[in-house]
């Protein structure tokens, strides 16, 4: 999508934008309303941003929610792996990008369990690695302990996002729906 595309259709970032301020704040707020630890929106959101804003910029949603997010957490220790695993996931996302119908909440429901699994790799290897000789042994059963360690916390990052993606898939595809029917963006002609 160009710049001008996203000007004179504003909605399409304002949406995104406020799926990136949503996720800042259930990050900040998240333990207060006690929802599950690893429950995300950081996923959902970087993937409304790739879809609805169609823009290559559009991966660094993810590390813009974790970075702000983690910065008013005082959560920096293992920053390196978590924001790196997040700036994988926005890539990830932009993948789905050309997606439409039934397509896209396959796609979104593929960047969930594939998000979530790499995530959980990524970060819990950084765990590993920052704390080997400390919370777990230095070797190879360090590495599975910290895996094993995990796991309920992948759980609850994969059944959130094969939850919240495909009802996020839908909503923008609702979002393209209401283009259509308002006559906001140019149909494609039958050949």
């Amino acid at each position: 999508m160009e710049a001008r595309d996203l000007l004179t259709r504003w909605w399409r970032p304002a949406i995104a934008a406020a799926f990136v301020a949503l996720a800042i704040v259930f990050r900040l707020v998240r333990e207060e309303i006690g929802a599950p630890p690893n429950l995300e929106l950081v996923t959902s959101a970087a993937f409304v941003a790739a879809v609805l804003v169609r823009h290559r910029l559009a991966f660094l949603a993810p590390l813009v929610i974790a970075v702000v997010s983690d910065l008013a957490l005082g959560n920096t220790s293992i920053a390196l792996f978590t924001w790196s695993a997040w700036l994988v996931v926005g890539l990830a996302a932009l993948l789905t990008r050309g997606t439409s119908g039934w397509g896209r909440v396959g796609a979104a429901a593929g960047l969930g369990v594939g998000g979530s699994l790499w995530f959980f790799i990524w970060t819990n290897f950084g765990v590993w690695f920052q704390g080997r000789g400390v919370w777990y042994p230095a070797g190879l059963d360090g590495v599975v302990a910290s895996y094993v360690a995990g796991l309920p916390f992948l759980r609850t990052m994969l059944v959130g996002n094969l939850v919240l993606l495909p009802v996020v898939a839908a909503g923008t595809l609702l979002v393209e729906r209401l283009e259509r029917s308002r006559g906001l963006v140019a149909v494609p002609q039958a050949a």
